[in-house]
């Protein structure tokens, strides 16, 4: 399986309205619509930053053209989508001595837990991709930031599901809001955590590899020319700085949340990497640390992988993982609901995705609501009915 997904068409970044793509078996399954917070003050609306300019890169299979097919100049290693030829693609200071202070008592800005008292609500959002408007707009609907972007939500605790950023315009400032929000909820007795995801490996990889030859067949020559081709933003990695690398870094890659096994990708790659969580988390985190870039690149490829809970094995996949890490339902962002149910629009027009999208026997549920091609940003409170 090679970097990205296979569709026939290929990207056109000015072109018009988008064909429906053939998928193959669409997975059975239905929408979860929240009912509307009461008093939210703003209209609905989709994201128009880079619309479907900034869809998944398509790649051919590994070896389907061979690993010395040519490529065009300007794009090295590109290949076309399946069926059609290649193409080219703080400084530390010295503390003076103690100053005498009475002691000053410290007031939360929400009541603690008394002891014994159960954890707050649950709540997760799908892929962000750098469209912190639409962000900051869906946590103030669910009501878990206020009108000037801190937290507001108490002991809720929150999940993001991975890929903070390329494609959209501030990658950057997504990630700075969501280690804020980290901080806030702490403070308030609840917790903001994240997963890793596909794009965040590949960012890191551009920032740490640059141009750094990889080898790969599917063409693709360098970390650096990987993350440009899937929606890369410059100014994003020159905002990039080494508070962000550390954070970054040390995400887990999977999470188990009353029952609900939290994932970036809709795959079974996981299992390639451990038997418990644990062992996931720290295997992806040793790796990071220590492997070469060979390594990283294998699980990026391994992590963009997607599908595995679709069609007529989707509810088996689905199976294993959870036999294997626990819980009853996965939860994974990764693949943009239209792709995954088929359902985009012929016309151009943004394509209607009213809430989560649960699938395989109910044992699924899909939170990447395609803001990256006018689609809707997700954040739900678990557990759905």
């Amino acid at each position: 399986m090679t970097p990205e997904d296979l569709f026939r068409e290929p990207e056109h970044p000015h072109s018009g309205p988008r064909p429906r793509q053939d998928l193959d078996v669409l997975p059975q399954g239905s929408y979860f619509e929240p009912a509307e917070p009461a008093g939210y003050p703003y209209e609905e609306t989709y994201s128009t930053y880079g619309g479907a300019r900034y869809l998944e890169q398509h790649w051919a299979p590994a070896g389907q053209f061979g690993a010395d097919a040519p490529a065009a100049p300007g794009q090295p290693g590109h290949y076309a989508p399946t069926g059609q030829a290649p193409h080219e693609d703080p400084p530390t200071i010295e503390l003076g001595p103690p100053i005498d202070t009475p002691p000053v008592e410290v007031h939360f800005p929400y009541p603690q837990p008394e002891p014994g008292e159960g954890p707050g609500p649950l709540f997760v959002i799908g892929d962000v991709h750098g469209y912190l408007d639409e962000l900051l707009a869906a946590l103030h609907q669910q009501g878990l930031i206020d009108t000037e972007g801190h937290w507001s939500a108490g002991r809720s605790r929150v999940w993001f599901l991975g890929d903070f950023t390329d494609r959209g315009p501030d990658g950057i400032g997504v990630i700075d809001l969501v280690m804020q929000l980290a901080a806030e909820a702490a403070a308030a007795g609840g917790y903001c955590r994240a997963l890793m995801g596909n794009h965040e490996l590949l960012f890191l990889g551009a920032s740490r590899y640059g141009d750094e030859a990889v080898q790969s067949t599917a063409g693709t020559a360098s970390f650096l020319a990987a993350w440009r081709l899937n929606g890369g933003q410059q100014h994003d990695l020159e905002r990039l700085q080494p508070h962000h690398i550390s954070w970054l870094s040390r995400l887990p890659a999977m999470a188990l949340e009353d029952g609900h096994l939290l994932l970036h990708s809709d795959t079974t790659a996981y299992l390639e990497y451990g038997e418990t969580i644990a062992d996931v988390n720290d295997a992806v985190h040793a790796l990071l640390a220590d492997e070469g870039i060979d390594e990283w690149w294998d699980a990026f490829r391994k992590f963009t992988k997607r599908f595995a809970f679709r069609g007529q094995a989707g509810t088996m996949a689905a199976q294993e993982l959870l036999a294997v890490y626990g819980g009853y339902r996965v939860v994974h962002g990764h693949s943009p609901i239209p792709y995954l149910t088929g359902d985009q629009p012929e016309d151009g027009t943004p394509p209607h995705v009213p809430g989560p999208y649960i699938y395989a026997d109910e044992l699924a549920i899909a939170m990447d609501g395609g803001v990256t091609m006018d689609g809707r940003l997700l954040v739900a409170r678990l557990p759905l009915n």
